[in-house]
């Protein structure tokens, strides 16, 4: 078969910008390895210009003129959207179906005529999030189960015809690539002396969702509270820090915050790290730290680093909440430094590795082979199908609401994905408690009800 995949974020052919970009390029050279000609069409600029081959039979375009660098790709001339489309259209003439890896073409008119499959890695991004609620594909795959509720939560209200076009297929993992290996080239590369230092690994885009500034806090915590003085922090710099002014301000932000806090001589910020030698980063790491509110809809980190050995802080927020089992890793409440630094002193201290229990959970339940089978299964037999109709709610006294499920009760307080925080809400929680399967306008009381919804804690329950 022709594929056409389409990717808003630039390619390149060693590294990655993101866990989503990984995928994509699994699947692509899966699908060319059994014959099938793919064509990945994805967005330019200037340090990704020239065409290339992830696979003699897949080749990657850098051809779209979409705003660079992230985010708001959309923030361009009209005539670069046109060119878009028509270029689009144009590729797709000569394809069998089309797949849109992580949203971002949002005109679904373009792929009326043919399979149309589309994944979402994101629940943040605008246009991604246009890209959901537009959707009239043929099959929607989905990294997780929080992911799949989000949007069976939202968009699925109007199109309850989304449920069955839904796929839900976990990111998998290469475990001959990322398992331990001892870390040669990355100590040369980066200069580092693990005789002398425990790494602590902050393998994450430069942002305070993604969680620099707990690291920050614990690693205060560690140095000038649990005397940890051999320890060293490792951050990538952003491929984008010199194409934007704004990525350096934000660094020399993260500079000031360190120096205040005395930790200058712990922090070591490093060039962007190769997809190739990322298991030998993993690898050199005492811990990996994911403490951000970043709602991630599958996060690639904390898989990545168990399956090299290296144990995880990480923070209860998205699909990490029902994935990560608690007796497998280090789960702690988002801005919990206390709590973070607790885990991370014990790891230290014991020069803890991933037990061999938690490796076995992640060969069975995170296989690459598996994950590119599924895509693979998906993509080349898509069918055409019929738009969904719409379908608006109506909403009675009858009708039953539930905890959002991006909200989860913690100790009396509620955390919400897309506020990022705990909010003191001790009625929603004794409600959460006291009718698990849902309760009414009445049992609520109409005014804090209305006010939840607005806000995002609660949802209707689904009619059956």
């Amino acid at each position: 078969m022709k594929i056409l995949m389409f990717s808003m974020t630039p390619l390149f052919a060693d590294k990655s910008m993101g866990g989503a970009q990984k995928q994509l390029k699994k699947v692509a050279v899966y699908l060319a390895e059994r014959g099938h000609e793919v064509t990945v069409l994805c967005t330019r600029r200037a340090d990704a210009a020239q065409p290339f081959q992830w696979h003699e039979r897949a080749k990657v375009l850098p051809l779209y003129r979409f705003k660079q660098p992230f985010p708001e790709p959309y923030e361009t001339p009209p005539y670069n959207i046109a060119h878009a489309i028509q270029l689009t259209g144009d590729y797709l003439a000569d394809a069998d179906v089309f797949y849109n890896h992580d949203g971002g073409l949002i005109f679904p008119y373009i792929a009326l005529d043919k399979p149309y499959v589309m994944s979402l890695r994101s629940v943040l991004f605008s246009e991604t999030l246009q890209s959901g609620f537009l959707f009239q594909g043929d099959a929607l795959i989905l990294p997780s189960q929080h992911t799949a509720a989000t949007w069976q939560h939202t968009a699925g209200r109007f199109f309850p015809e989304l449920a069955k076009r839904i796929y839900v297929i976990h990111n998998g993992l290469d475990f001959t690539v990322y398992r331990h290996t001892p870390p040669k080239t990355i100590v040369k590369q980066l200069g580092l002396e693990p005789d002398r230092y425990h790494y602590i690994l902050y393998p994450h885009r430069p942002e305070d969702a993604k969680g620099i500034r707990q690291t920050i806090a614990v690693v205060d915590v560690l140095v000038h509270q649990y005397a940890l003085k051999n320890v060293r922090v490792l951050v990538p710099q952003w491929i984008d820090t010199n194409l934007s002014p704004s990525v350096r301000e934000y660094y020399d932000g993260l500079m000031r915050d360190i120096d205040e806090r005395g930790l200058r001589d712990y922090f070591v910020f490093h060039e962007w790290v190769s997809d190739s030698l990322m298991p030998e980063f993993y690898s050199v790491g005492a811990v990996t730290f994911a403490l951000g509110n970043y709602v991630e809809t599958f996060g690639n980190t904390p898989y990545e680093s168990l399956a090299c050995g290296t144990p995880c802080v990480v923070a209860r927020v998205g699909a990490y909440r029902g994935m990560l089992p608690e007796h497998l890793v280090d789960l702690v409440d988002y801005g919990d430094v206390m709590a973070a630094a607790e885990a991370a002193y014990r790891i230290i201290s014991q020069e803890q590795r991933a037990a061999p229990a938690t490796l076995k959970w992640l060969y069975t339940h995170f296989s690459q082979e598996t994950m590119v089978k599924a895509y693979a299964d998906i993509i080349l037999n898509a069918q055409k199908l019929a738009p969904m109709p719409y379908q608006h709610p109506v909403f009675t006294p009858k009708t039953r609401w539930m905890l959002a499920p991006w909200c989860f009760v913690s100790h009396g307080r509620v955390y919400h994905d897309f506020l990022g925080e705990f909010v003191a809400d001790s009625a929603l929680a004794a409600l959460v408690y006291k009718y698990p399967r849902g309760f009414t306008v009445k049992e609520a009381k109409p005014a804090r009800l209305q006010m939840w919804l607005d806000e995002g804690f609660v949802v209707p329950v689904p009619s059956k």
